[in-house]
């Protein structure tokens, strides 16, 4: 940074507030035309700036005359001239400067009332810089974003988006760094009277990191006139001494940057930005190398619409990608494999074999994300719709009923709550909460007293009418539109009431923000359609005014509990705590474990101390609702040290638990028996010394994996060492049990191994037979058996004849069933005609019967009848012989 720009900026506010007279800028002469500036820096240049530099030329007659028109817009730009020296450019400042310096009152956007240097205001920093009335964009915001889909507002005059975060809240200087600045004749309207501060660039890539120079100002701020020497262009081929805001320019040479593609370079003229893609044409093939194509050198790595085709790895299955470059890769399939569910590995599968089925429950989440599938493991998906049957509560939460998992359960409850416009009703059915934007029209009569507000249904004032109106004075003199008014004193009777903002302040630390309702001053003759004379005895005195309403600012009051999140807006004059639907949460004296009562105002004990009283607990010892937490009666679930599956068996403490002395078993490496340990004394042993103690000092007594004898070592955890190496001594036999020998148990291990058999095959009572080979002995043996064998054959043979020919020709037939007799065709047809004649027979029987027993009914009826109309007539005879 040069040295002069350096002082400028750290000038003192204070000594910037005063106005400062610059001659130089008075006495600005216009540059030269750039057609005609030379390309080197002449001798009246005494900065060595480039002429062809767009910051160098003079600014309009507007900015020449910006200085001389007011003191406080000459001491704005004072300092910044005093470094950009005569070729500043200000053509963006002066149209905010020259306004502000005239102290015009430019008219409102929103209300079109004049904006009065001691209004409140908020100005858009993004582009346009229209300066509104605080109370207006306030107003404009809330309903902008109320009634958008999106939370965001506009501004009125540019439409740049601002998140309803951004809604201003507070009068702010023009460099956001005063708030409410304070109305000086000596500075511009609505400014602090510091340096600006703001950054000159909002593109930081430039790599400017200069500040503003200029006093806090309105509208946009003026181009960095720092001076950078060794200025690159946009290529880097060119270096020039420039000013900071224009150091990246293009030297209108060729760029010759290496393109992408690595082999060409960049054809265009110096510019900005990267370069644009490899343009030249030629023949490039494709990935796979099958296809050739006249391309782009930016496009010439491309794919074709041939499929690969190739085999994978495997070399059963083939690619199915498209066109590609190097090797196919291995086969998806290879690998782990699973069944469908996953339960179940095939670790050897092939990867042109199906996995099958395992035939467990599949288990796998279904779409509603709760319920898994209750069907056998299956391939494909699994039911999109879960059926089964639970109980849901209403979007509402007032209705509860069972219904399949996938239905949706809605009640037919209207929603009661008011919409955000305060005065129409919800009514939707089955509301969660979430009410919608009120959709019906505002409707109010405008305070013009001629339209109605066609914005949609809102909370607080409407907005003043938009509709034009000429409008006149009470004397005639001054007509204005679209309620903008001019300069004019005259009016009738008394002044009109004051529009400022009370700002008088309440009990309770806010400022009334209410328009000024104070005492009205008399009206002065003067001013007055018919002049008062004026009585020496009389005296005029001020009308008293209202006094300040209860404070009407919303302050965020916690609930009794004090709980995050849990605080309600309510006015500050009617604010007051309030139990939320939380649980206390409040530790009890246990130290574990926390109150489970609804959300009550704790109760101070008497015996701590007042510094470690909070705000709080403060107004919670002062509250007439204060109730102490609940007593702990929980058991003791403390996780011990050293830790131990045993629960503590004390009520809930602070300290830490007592030694466990709960007995613990643990079986003897060898299983002969089990040991009973105090849970704190095994715990507290380490590995080593766990395996020592469990051991039983005796023999092992487990049996060797390999031969049929037990292990022969002291009582050892892990594998039994002898495993190859038993001792123990074994008959050895021949094949025919003949010759016996003994031998050592490893001996005959290695035997059976150099044969090709595995021990363990081997039955207990078959160990060690076989393996002596068979000698003389054995044969004699054989051969002596053999002719025991034919001569026992032959006995048996001869026994057998005797007994046939002993044998009577003829035995009794005993235990035999009856003989079945075979019937023909003939009677199986008379048999049958039989039982249809039987069953005719049985049915004419029935139904004569029922047709007898239904006349006999009948009879019986008429005879019943006859005897009732006899001794109905005999009644009738007895009086008449009477």
């Amino acid at each position: 940074m040069p040295s002069s720009y350096a002082a400028a900026a750290s000038g003192s506010p204070s000594s910037s507030r005063k106005p400062i007279p610059v001659a130089a800028a008075s006495t600005r002469q216009p540059a030269p035309s750039p057609a005609a500036a030379p390309a080197a820096p002449s001798p009246s240049n005494p900065s060595g700036i480039s002429d062809s530099d767009p910051s160098s030329y003079s600014s309009s007659g507007e900015e020449t005359d910006l200085t001389s028109s007011d003191p406080a817009a000459a001491s704005v730009v004072s300092s910044y001239l005093s470094v950009a020296g005569d070729g500043a450019d200000l053509s963006k400042v002066g149209i905010f400067l020259s306004s502000a310096a005239r102290r015009r009152s430019p008219p409102c956007l929103i209300c079109f009332d004049p904006i009065r240097p001691s209004d409140p205001v908020w100005s858009c920093s993004a582009s346009c810089f229209a300066a509104l009335h605080l109370h207006c964009i306030q107003s404009w915001a809330h309903q902008s974003a109320s009634a958008a889909p999106s939370p965001t507002w506009g501004c009125p005059k540019c439409r740049f988006p601002y998140p309803k975060s951004e809604t201003p809240t507070s009068y702010l200087c023009f460099c956001s760094k005063t708030v409410d600045p304070a109305p000086d004749p000596w500075i511009l309207p609505h400014s602090c009277g510091d340096i600006c501060g703001r950054h000159l660039n909002a593109n930081r890539d430039s790599g400017c990191e200069h500040t503003c120079l200029l006093l806090c100002h309105p509208g946009p701020c003026p181009p960095c006139p720092a001076i950078v020497p060794n200025a690159r262009c946009f290529c880097g081929s060119r270096r020039e001494t420039r000013r900071c805001s224009h150091q990246r320019y293009s030297c209108l040479g060729k760029c010759n940057k290496r393109l992408g593609c690595g082999i060409h370079r960049c054809p265009v003229d110096c510019h900005d930005g990267p370069c644009p893609p490899c343009a030249v044409l030629g023949n490039h093939k494709c990935e796979c190398g099958e296809t050739m194509e006249e391309r782009l050198c930016s496009e010439r790595v491309f794919q074709c619409k041939r499929e690969c085709g190739g085999m994978l790895e495997c070399g059963k299955h083939s690619c199915e990608r498209g066109c590609h470059a190097g090797k196919c890769g291995e086969c998806p399939l290879q690998g782990r494999r699973t069944c469908p569910c996953g339960k179940k590995d095939y670790p050897s599968l092939d990867c042109d074999a199906e996995a099958s089925t395992c035939g467990s429950t599949c288990e796998k989440v279904l779409g509603c994300g709760r319920h898994k599938c209750h069907e056998r493991c299956h391939r494909g998906l699994c039911v999109e719709t879960c059926r089964l049957v639970i109980t849901k509560s209403c979007r509402c939460g007032c209705l509860k009923k069972e219904v399949p998992c996938y239905q949706e359960l809605t009640c037919e409850r209207k929603c009661p709550r008011m919409r955000n416009c305060g005065r129409h009703a919800c009514r939707r059915r089955c509301c969660p909460g979430d009410c919608a934007p009120c959709p019906e029209v505002c409707d109010k009569r405008l305070r013009c007293g001629n339209h109605k507000c066609a914005s949609p249904c809102h909370r607080g004032a409407c907005a003043p009418c938009p509709l034009m109106k000429t409008i006149s004075c009470n004397c005639g003199q001054t007509f204005f539109e679209n309620r903008l008014p001019q300069p004019h004193k005259c009016h009738y009777g008394a002044c009109p009431p004051c529009k400022l903002i009370c700002g008088e302040e309440l009990s309770c630390g806010h400022r009334c923000k209410l328009r000024c309702h104070g005492p009205i001053a008399p009206p002065n003759p003067e001013f007055t359609l018919k002049p008062i004379k004026r009585k020496k005895e009389k005296h005029i005195d001020c009308t008293p005014g209202t006094p300040c309403p209860p404070c009407q600012e919303v302050v965020l009051v916690p609930c009794f509990g004090q709980h995050l999140g849990q605080e309600r807006a309510i006015l500050c004059s009617k604010k007051r705590q309030f139990p939320c639907q939380n649980l206390c949460g409040n530790p009890l004296d246990c130290g574990n474990h926390y109150c489970t009562k609804a959300c009550h105002v704790l109760q101070i004990p008497l015996s701590q101390p007042e510094g470690d009283q909070s705000a709080i607990q403060s107004l919670a010892s002062a509250s007439a609702f204060a109730e102490p937490c609940e007593e702990c009666d929980l058991p003791c679930q403390r996780v011990r040290e050293p830790s131990c599956s045993h629960p503590c068996p004390l009520p809930c403490h602070l300290d830490d638990c007592p030694p466990c002395k709960v007995l613990v078993k643990r079986p003897c490496h060898c299983g002969a028996m089990v040991h009973a340990f105090e849970c704190m004394y095994y715990n507290n042993l380490n590995a080593k010394e766990q395996q020592k103690v469990r051991s039983c000092g005796g023999p092992c007594h487990r049996k060797l994996p390999n031969c049929p004898h037990l292990c022969s070592e002291i009582c050892h955890p892990g594998q039994c060492p002898s495993v190859d190496q038993c001792m123990k001594k074994v008959n050895v036999r021949c094949a025919c049990n003949t010759l016996k020998k003994e031998w050592i148990c490893q001996d005959v291990l290695k035997e059976y191994r150099r044969s090709g058999c595995d021990p363990k095959q081997i039955p207990k009572n078959q160990y060690g037979i076989g393996l002596l080979a068979c000698g003389e002995d054995c044969m004699k043996k054989v051969r002596a058996a053999e002719s025991e064998l034919h001569l026992r054959k032959t006995q048996e043979i001869k026994s057998s004849v005797v007994e046939v020919e002993n044998v009577p020709k003829r035995k009794k037939r005993r235990n035999r069933g009856p003989e079945r007799v075979e019937s023909s065709k003939f009677q199986e047809i008379k048999a049958f005609a039989l039982k249809c004649l039987l069953v005719i027979f049985l049915f004419i029987v029935v139904v004569a019967g029922l047709y007898l027993l239904w006349k006999g009914v009948y009879w019986l009826s008429d005879w019943m009848n006859e005897m009732e109309e006899q001794r109905v007539r005999q009644r009738h005879l007895k009086p008449g012989r009477m």
